[in-house]
C-alpha cells in the first residue's frame, strides 16, 4: 500500500507542477501580445507574476487536485478546475490591489483566468487519459479482499474490479463458497481465526466486509485489526439489510440515525441555479438554430406533408401536462401518441431518420425549456399512455415526476436511451432518473451535457 500511495503522491505533484507551468506560459503569453501589459514598467510585471504565482499556491494547497483518485468522475474534476481558477483571479485581484491599488488588473486577471481554465482543462483530458493508459497497464493497482457472501459483494466487484481503468485488483474472498468468478482463499472462520498470524492470509491494501451487522463483533474486530495493519477498512450492508432508499446518516448525541436525502432541488438556490443555467443554455441553443430553422423547415416540407413542427402532450413535473415540440421525423399517423418509435419504423422518412440519429428532432425542445416545461436535464417527458401504463406497472415510477424533465438525461447517457420493448428497459431508466433526482448537481449537469455531445460523435445503436 505505501508504494502505491507513494505513485499517487508523484501523480498528484507531477499535476500540481504541470498546472505552474500552464499559468507560466498564460502570463508569458500575455507579457508578449497583451497590450496592457507590454506598457508595464518590469518592475510592476514582476511583481505581478509574483502574485499570480504565490496565489496558485494558496490555491494548490486549499483545492488539492483530485484527478489521481481512483473513483473520481469528470464533473468531479470539472468542479475542481472552475473552484481552482475562480479563487486564483480574485485572490490574484485582492493581493494585487494591496500592493498596488492604482494598477488597472480587473479584465486582465478575468482573461488570465479564463485562458488558464481553458488550458488546463484540456490537460486534465489529457492526464485524466494517462492515468488511465498507466493503470490498464497493471501500475498503481490496489489490491482488494472481500469478507462475505453476500449477493452485494458481486455488485461492488462490478463497480470496483471491471474497470481496469481504476486500478483495483482482487485477490478473493473469506466466505462461503459461492457460485461466481471469485477466488474463494478461505471461510469466514478461517480469517477470524487467523487475524492473530496475519502472515496465513492473503490481504490487500483495501478489505470490504459484507457481514450481517448481527455479528457485530467480528466486524469490529475486522476493524481493528485493519487499523492496526494499514489496510482500509470498508463496511458495506448486507442485501437483506439494505433498504433500497437514499439514507443520510446523522448523529443525535452519540445514537446513530438514518433519515432520507431531501431532494437537493428543494434547496431555492440550486433551484434558482439551475434555472438560470437552463434560460442561458436555451436562449443561446435558440439564436443559434435561428439561420437553420428556414432549412429545415424546406426539407421537412419537400420529404413529407404536413407540419414542421411536431406537437405532443408530455407528462411534466408533479404529474402535469404540458406540449411538447419537436421537428417532424415521421409522416404524420395515428399511432403516433400511442406507438414508440422502432429502429425499421415505416412511419420514419430519409431525412427524419437522419433527424433522430443526430438529435436534430430534439432542438425545439429548447422552447420549453425557455418557456420553463422542461430543464435542459432531467428525466426525458413520456408520452400520456405511457405514463398511465408504466405507472400502474412499476414501482415509483411517478417519482420521477417531482423534478422538471429534460431534453437529455442520466439514463439517455448510461445506456436507456430509446425504445423501452421490455419492462426491464423502462424499470432502468426510472431507477437511473430517481437517482439523478437525489443526487442533483449542477455538475452532474455539466458531465450529462458532455457525454450527450460526447454521444453526437460516437453513435448510440439506440438513437433511432
Amino acid at each position: 500500500m505505501k508504494r502505491n500511495n507513494q505513485t499517487n503522491s508523484l501523480i498528484k505533484w507531477l499535476v500540481v507542477l504541470i498546472d505552474f507551468l500552464l499559468l507560466g506560459l498564460v502570463l508569458l503569453l500575455f507579457y508578449n501580445n497583451h497590450p496592457d501589459m507590454s506598457e508595464w514598467r518590469m518592475d510592476r510585471v514582476e511583481v505581478f507574476v509574483l502574485v499570480c504565482l504565490f496565489s496558485l499556491v494558496i490555491c494548490e494547497y486549499q483545492l488539492p487536485t483530485i484527478i489521481h483518485k481512483r473513483l473520481v468522475s469528470a464533473a468531479d474534476v470539472l468542479k475542481r478546475v472552475v473552484q481552482v481558477t475562480l479563487m486564483h483571479t480574485v485572490l490574484s485581484y485582492l493581493l494585487m490591489k494591496v500592493v498596488d491599488l492604482r494598477l488597472p488588473v480587473g479584465y486582465l486577471l478575468i482573461e488570465i483566468g479564463t485562458a488558464l481554465f481553458i488550458l488546463m482543462i484540456v490537460m486534465r483530458l489529457i492526464e485524466r487519459t494517462l492515468i488511465k493508459r498507466y493503470r490498464q497497464m497493471g501500475r498503481n493497482t490496489r489490491t482488494v479482499t472481500f469478507v462475505g457472501s453476500d449477493p452485494e459483494l458481486t455488485n461492488l466487484y462490478e463497480k470496483l474490479i471491471n474497470d481496469a481503468t481504476t486500478g483495483y485488483r482482487m485477490l478473493g474472498y473469506y466466505g462461503d463458497q459461492q457460485e461466481n468468478d471469485f477466488k474463494q482463499l478461505g471461510s469466514l472462520d478461517d480469517l477470524m481465526d487467523n487475524l492473530n498470524h496475519p502472515e496465513k492470509l492473503h490481504l490487500g491494501d483495501d478489505m470490504y466486509v459484507c457481514i450481517s451487522r448481527r455479528e457485530r463483533d467480528k466486524v469490529k474486530r475486522l476493524s481493528r485489526f485493519c487499523d492496526k495493519h494499514m489496510i482500509r477498512f470498508c463496511y458495506v450492508p448486507v442485501s437483506v439489510e439494505t433498504l433500497g432508499i437514499n439514507l443520510k446518516r446523522e448523529m443525535i448525541d452519540d445514537i446513530e440515525v438514518f433519515v432520507t436525502y431531501e431532494n437537493p432541488l428543494g434547496n431555492p438556490v440550486n433551484k434558482v441555479i439551475k434555472r438560470l443555467f437552463d434560460v442561458v443554455v436555451s436562449s443561446f441553443a435558440l439564436l443559434m438554430m435561428l439561420p437553420f430553422l428556414p432549412i429545415i423547415a424546406l426539407i421537412i416540407k419537400s420529404k413529407s406533408p404536413g407540419p414542421v413542427f411536431f406537437k405532443q402532450l408530455r407528462t411534466g413535473i408533479d404529474g402535469h401536462e404540458f406540449m411538447m415540440y419537436k421537428f417532424r421525423s415521421m409522416h404524420v399517423n395515428s399511432d403516433a401518441d400511442k406507438v414508440q418509435a422502432t429502429k425499421d419504423d415505416p412511419r420514419k422518412y430519409a431525412f427524419g431518420d437522419f433527424m433522430r440519429k443526430t438529435n436534430i428532432d430534439e432542438l425545439p425542445q429548447f422552447w420549453n425549456v425557455l418557456k420553463g416545461d422542461m430543464s435542459i436535464v432531467g428525466p426525458r417527458p413520456h408520452m400520456l399512455a405511457h405514463t398511465e401504463m408504466y405507472s400502474k406497472l412499476i414501482d415509483k415510477y411517478m417519482v420521477r415526476h417531482f423534478m422538471k424533465p429534460g431534453v437529455t438525461g442520466w439514463a439517455q447517457v448510461t445506456g436507456f436511451r430509446g425504445e423501452t420493448s421490455e419492462l426491464w428497459q423502462m424499470e432502468g431508466r426510472v431507477k437511473r432518473d430517481i437517482w439523478y433526482m437525489e443526487n442533483w448537481s449542477i455538475w452532474l449537469d455539466f458531465r450529462i451535457i458532455w457525454l450527450t455531445v460526447k454521444s453526437l460523435f460516437v453513435h448510440d445503436e439506440h438513437a433511432y
